[in-house]
């Protein structure tokens, strides 16, 4: 009887090491934020204007702006009580020039090459979601593309290394 519960450890043991997840690599909490409803929008807090997003009427706030190259896994609240968010992946090649931002859809364009890496879509107030895709080293930038959004300083730099 030992032998046999002793076989069946072992045939557990090594099963659950064959179904076990592998490693998650890099979790960056994402807050998806508004200052709520009765906010004042700006269109001044796009990544080129080089703003004091302190000042900002939203964001989005990550656990860590720095992480290693590799597989990423997003896991992304919408914290506001009133608005919808989302949160796109965008290759940030120059910081000066920002991201290609169309004025007449108060939206980043994310038909350009780059702009559109990944992303959660639209998260109601108090919904969550999870991304997990794979970076190489760069500069990113995460923005949300409601219109509006994006230049009232919706948006943050991630760094890869």
């Amino acid at each position: 009887m030992k032998r046999l519960f002793a076989l069946l450890t072992a045939i557990g043991l090594a099963a659950m090491t064959l179904v076990a997840p592998a490693s998650a690599g890099t979790v960056i909490s994402v807050d998806l934020w508004d200052a709520g409803a009765d906010m004042t929008m700006v269109d001044n807090m796009r990544i080129k204007d080089h703003p004091d997003l302190s000042k900002a009427p939203m964001g989005i706030k990550i656990s860590q702006a720095t992480v290693p190259a590799g597989e990423i896994t997003f896991n992304a609240i919408n914290s506001s009580k009133d608005l919808e968010h989302e949160m796109v992946i965008a290759i940030l090649a120059d910081p000066d020039k920002g991201l290609p931002y169309k004025e007449s859809t108060g939206r980043v364009d994310e038909n350009k090459p780059g702009m559109n890496i990944g992303e959660i879509a639209e998260l109601e107030p108090g919904e969550s979601a999870s991304l997990t895709v794979t970076l190489k080293p760069g500069t990113y930038a995460l923005y949300c593309n409601v219109p509006g959004h994006y230049a009232s300083g919706m948006w943050t730099i991630l760094t890869v290394k």
